[in-house]
């Protein structure tokens, strides 16, 4: 087979194997036009006969033989017709507009200016098959990214941009890698602001699933050039089956046809399908044109074509079953009537949380998440109502404005600590609402005291301490300084008084061992000793 026709191939199968590994995570985040569920399976369907048309094309000889026209034209006319529901064709409408740009530039190596132009074109096509485009979906993911590509090679040296035909063929498959990656940061940011651009999605608490989707393919392409796994992405919980967004709900079934005929004009057929559905998509050419349309009588439908050309590859999915089907699936993830979603900084503190039932979410070495990290990891509980613990003074705004953005029932408990947190955590009942674990969450708070044990980034303006001394802290005040056995010791003697139990909990680099810290437990007091892996502190302690 062609060397070129190998890499087409490759890529295409890295694209189809990345999208069946998330392929029910994609169908569980369909909300968007309706809540069917098949969005994963219909992209995937989209690609699938795009790799059985490269299958055929490898028996008939060299890419030089075919032609690359003849290729991409017919990897376009594959992907039409094998696209099922507004995801798949959508998906198809950016390979066919890729397709294009490929064409359009005969001769012209694969690289940077090439797959940039291509991608910018397959955005405007799907931007063009729609009718309505919706922002906040894969459309506005699709068009962003092209941007950060455009803008990506605008700053790229000459030799990148343009590459020799007869150059190592790593390099070219790097330097796309490279390009279609930041392309895929870009979308990621893209997808997470959907729900700010499109209520339903919103009060789903989801991103588009075919915003997800493609981004999922993109990255499949990535680790193929690169010879290595797909990026990471981040995973995105299921919409919330007790909220559902059917908006197709006087239409039952999603109908799927290719027409073939002569002299084909999409544009006449769209009002006659709107009189009869809704969510409709006519895309193609002259030639062949790919129907999608809800309705419930699928008959109607293709009887518009009739005189026209001849109907096949007639697809008819009952959405009122799907809709049931997903719904009692994802119901088996929401147990618990409450939950919480607890702000944290290092895998050992996530995991001490998950233990008691909570929802880790990791707002980094500063514990500083955005308001729109709170409200997609609130989503992420499996539960209708939610508490969450900032668990830093400097994220109780953003979590209270998350609280008010989120269409679950949700509190926030004011906990200015992760060792704090963690004593609130245990009051979780999940079998009471929001509004009383709250209020236990507190009172557990109001009986805890807190403190840490750190090294001196600096000297002391007060000359107290040097740079790369024990600092200790009870609650926000610095208390104690000096060698770290004395300060933990000061530490642990001001928390204990009047105290049952003593938690520490230990992060990276910590000078002293679980011997030697319990050797500085006052008597009579319970001690407990675990592994946070939080940056920045050496012990955080709390007193209960």
């Amino acid at each position: 087979m062609d060397p070129s026709l190998v890499r087409f191939r490759a890529v295409v199968e890295g694209a189809l194997s990345a999208l069946e590994a998330r392929r029910q995570e994609i169908n569980d985040l369909n909300v968007f036009p309706v809540a069917d569920g098949d969005t994963g399976d219909n992209m995937a369907l989209t690609l699938r006969a795009v790799l059985d048309e490269l299958a055929r094309l490898d028996h008939q000889g060299d890419i030089d033989d075919i032609g690359r026209d003849h290729i991409v034209e017919a990897v376009a006319r594959a992907a039409l017709l094998g696209a099922r529901g507004n995801s798949g064709v959508i998906l198809s409408q950016l390979v066919r507009g890729a397709a294009e740009e490929l064409i359009s530039r005969p001769g012209e190596l694969v690289d940077p200016v090439l797959v940039t132009a291509a991608l910018a074109r397959a955005a405007d096509r799907a931007y063009n098959s729609v009718r309505e485009p919706a922002e906040g979906t894969i459309l506005t993911v699709a068009r962003e990214m092209a941007a950060r590509m455009a803008s990506e090679l605008a700053h790229m040296p000459d030799e990148q941009r343009r590459l020799d035909p007869l150059g190592d063929p790593d390099l070219q498959n790097r330097l796309i890698a490279d390009i279609l990656d930041a392309a895929l940061d870009t979308g990621e940011a893209s997808l997470r602001r959907g729900p700010e651009l499109l209520p339903v999605l919103r009060q789903a608490g989801v991103v588009d699933a075919g915003a997800y989707g493609l981004l999922v393919v993109l990255a499949g392409v990535v680790g193929v050039l690169r010879g290595d796994a797909p990026p990471p992405l981040e995973h995105h919980a299921p919409a919330r089956v007790t909220h559902p967004q059917h908006e197709s709900s006087t239409h039952r079934y999603c109908t799927n046809f290719a027409v073939t005929g002569d002299d084909l004009d999409a544009s006449y057929f769209i009002p006659l399908l709107e009189q009869i559905g809704d969510s409709v998509l006519v895309v193609g050419d002259r030639a062949t044109l790919k129907v999608h349309v809800h309705t419930d009588d699928p008959e109607r439908a293709t009887a518009i074509f009739a005189e026209h050309g001849g109907v096949s590859r007639l697809d008819v999915a009952d959405m009122r079953e799907q809709v049931l089907e997903r719904a009692e699936r994802l119901a088996q993830a929401e147990q618990d009537g409450c939950g919480v979603l607890a702000v944290v900084s290092g895998d050992g503190m996530a995991d001490l949380f998950r233990s008691l039932g909570a929802t880790p979410l990791d707002g980094g070495p500063t514990l500083n998440p955005s308001t729109y990290e709170l409200l997609a990891g609130i989503h992420t509980v499996p539960a209708e109502e939610v508490v969450v613990l900032p668990n830093s003074p400097n994220v109780r705004m953003a979590a209270e404005r998350a609280a008010e953005l989120s269409d679950k029932v949700v509190r926030v408990v004011a906990s200015r600590s992760q060792q704090a947190g963690l004593a609130a955590a245990v009051a979780l009942d999940g079998s009471r609402g929001a509004e009383e674990n709250a209020r236990a969450m507190q009172e557990a708070l109001d009986n805890v005291r807190t403190g840490a044990v750190t090294e001196a980034a600096r000297d002391d303006g007060d000359q107290r301490f040097r740079a790369g001394e024990a600092i200790g802290f009870v609650e926000e005040q610095i208390i104690a300084w000096g060698s770290p056995e004395e300060t933990l010791r000061q530490v642990l003697d001001r928390l204990a008084q009047d105290a049952e139990l003593v938690t520490l909990i230990e992060g990276p680099g910590a000078p002293l061992r679980g011997a030697e810290i319990e050797a500085l437990i006052p008597d009579g007091v319970e001690f407990e000793l675990s592994h946070g892996g939080q940056p920045s502190y050496w012990w955080l302690l709390a007193a209960e």
